[in-house]
């Protein structure tokens, strides 16, 4: 439908996920759960192994929860879908990459949603905040990844003073990866999501999985759980046809055709 928020575009395996709500792509409730049934169903299809999250037009990312809907009667505790807030923070298993595009304004929740990703690209114009302080509110999501992704000072200021960071800061504290102009961004992101999905998803299912689970553990844990096969997605791996086709390729000095099998 054209005046569905959330507008998906299938190209080969990747998926390009847009949020488009003008004026702002603010997310509601309802969207929330468009939005974790886009990526749940992105996460369940062998034939998907990237995603793009991108926002419509050239203004706004996302700047996070609707003000205006929660003024209307959308519960802040209310029901955010299968993902939690914006589809992605929350969604169980998902081990297969996710790039954002942020082409515009990024802050609240809408920080939040990027740095869901695996990899966030910007446009020049982008620009990053946690304005919820001036609110009287938490940016919840944020206070927890924000200070295990840049230098924790710089995140404990953005989060005690809602002050913005632009293009170039961003990425100067590694919160961003690779900054282009409007016209180029979405190009790029295609480009990146395209490289992926020519890789191997057995490896990438891997290295979510392992990454996701030592973010909270000890190194040596983690690492015992990999050497005593108690990861799925590891164990899955090492039985695979990928895994064969992987060391033949090397040996036979070609590229590998990875099945996702």
């Amino acid at each position: 439908m054209s005046d569905t928020p959330v507008k998906t575009h299938r190209d080969g395996h990747v998926l390009e996920v847009t949020l488009d709500r003008p004026k702002a792509n603010a997310i509601d409730l309802a969207t929330s759960r468009i939005m974790g049934q886009v990526f749940r169903d992105f996460r369940d299809d062998p034939d998907l192994r990237v995603a793009i999250i991108t926002g419509g037009g050239d203004k706004f990312f996302c700047p996070g929860w609707d003000l205006k809907a929660a003024a209307d009667g959308d519960a802040v505790d209310g029901d955010y879908g299968v993902g939690g807030f914006g589809g992605l923070q929350e969604l169980p298993h998902l081990n297969k990459p996710v790039i954002a595009a942020v082409n515009g304004i990024c802050c609240g929740g809408g920080l939040e949603l990027a740095l869901s990703a695996d990899i966030i690209l910007a446009a020049d114009h982008a620009s990053f905040a946690l304005p919820e302080i001036r609110s009287g509110t938490v940016a919840d999501a944020a206070s927890i990844k924000l200070p295990k992704r840049i230098p924790y000072h710089i995140a404990m200021e953005m989060l005690l003073t809602g002050r913005w960071l632009d293009a170039d800061e961003a990425a100067r504290w590694g919160m961003i990866n690779h900054i282009y102009t409007a016209s180029e961004l979405m190009s790029e992101a295609r480009k990146l999501a395209q490289l992926l999905a020519a890789g191997p998803p057995l490896v990438y299912a891997a290295i979510k999985e392992v990454v996701r689970e030592a973010e909270n553990e000890k190194f040596q844990d983690t690492l015992n759980k990999i050497t005593k096969s108690q990861f799925k997605t590891v164990e899955t791996l090492y039985t695979s046809e990928d895994q064969l086709e992987g060391a033949r390729a090397f040996a036979e000095k070609r590229d590998p055709v990875w099945k996702g099998r």
